[in-house]
């Protein structure tokens, strides 16, 4: 019969084929679940809630306990959205879904702001996250050497629209500025730049399978399991730290909750596919900005 070799080039081996479980572990050994660079990222992590503790006189033990269940949090966030997106690169549009997909972790933050009623922290974490995923698309382009082939592919819709949709999310924290008139502002921003993004070309086949769908229901549980918990231990890190909630969110969660954008950019770039990688972003801050609205609308507006 006819199977693929490490080049996926077809060869004749004689042999039945072997079957496989849907939810055999050897189809996740192709994933990029950690790197250095994650090391790093966990690292400051601590490090920023120990230099906080220093500073206001709080508890480093505790807030150390509390940025290590963070991290951990995220790890299972981020690792979870890694196998939805496997699961589905094999679809047309990848750079864009992956872009609504990757959002998955700002979006528990904000249910989880909203269902303790800070509504504050809950917009942060996604208006956060517009500010540092233009920060992980040049870290990725720098890191795969690909970011001649970025900063040529659709260069005035990426500049515009990374620019306007950061710009948009550091104005909602602007001393005085009208809510409903930041809302009008962020929906047309944020519908004229969805509506105006390059087509993607069709499915290209690289020898790579996607992952099988059956992932996507535990890789899914794991992301609201994880998201039940984010708010206990960031409320838990916040107090002994005594960092501001807000705070925690624009820099702390918006980077972690920007990991899954980092690495399924590095993914997308190292496929020499730039015009996903820039959709994954720029999609990514549309629908930050999407999640900032519908929050703070179903604030004020319902009592939420």
């Amino acid at each position: 019969m006819l199977v693929s070799g490490p080049d996926s080039t077809p060869r004749n081996t004689g042999r039945k084929p072997r079957k496989v479980s849907p939810l055999s572990f050897t189809h996740l050994s192709g994933i990029n679940m950690f790197e250095p660079l994650d090391a790093a990222a966990w690292l400051l992590v601590p490090a920023f809630f120990i230099v906080s503790a220093l500073i206001t006189g709080g508890n480093m033990t505790m807030a150390f306990m509390g940025a290590a269940g963070i991290v951990l949090i995220m790890f299972l966030v981020g690792a979870s959205i890694e196998v939805l997106i496997e699961s589905i690169k094999d679809i047309r549009g990848l750079g864009t879904m992956v872009g609504f997909i990757t959002n998955g972790p700002e979006a528990l933050c904000l249910l989880v702001g909203l269902l303790a009623g800070d509504v504050l922290f809950a917009a942060s974490t996604p208006l956060g996250s517009n500010v540092v995923n233009p920060l992980m698309l040049l870290s990725a382009g720098l890191l795969t050497g690909t970011m001649a082939a970025v900063s040529r592919t659709r260069p005035r819709y990426t500049l515009l629209c990374i620019l306007c949709t950061a710009l948009t999310a550091v104005s909602f924290f602007l001393a005085g500025l009208s809510m409903w008139l930041w809302l009008l502002v962020a929906a047309a921003v944020s519908f004229g730049f969805f509506f105006l993004r390059p087509p993607e070309p069709g499915v290209e086949h690289h020898g790579e399978e996607a992952l099988p769908k059956a992932w996507l229901v535990p890789a899914g549980l794991v992301v609201i399991a994880a998201g039940y918990f984010l708010d206990p231990i960031v409320t838990f890190t916040a107090q002994h730290s005594q960092a501001p909630k807000g705070l925690i969110g624009f820099f702390v969660l918006a980077t972690l909750t920007s990991w899954p954008e980092f690495k399924s950019t590095l993914s997308l770039l190292r496929r020499r596919r730039p015009l996903a990688a820039i959709l994954n972003i720029t999609v990514s801050n549309i629908t930050n900005l999407w999640l900032a609205m519908a929050g703070v609308t179903t604030h004020y507006a319902l009592g939420f």
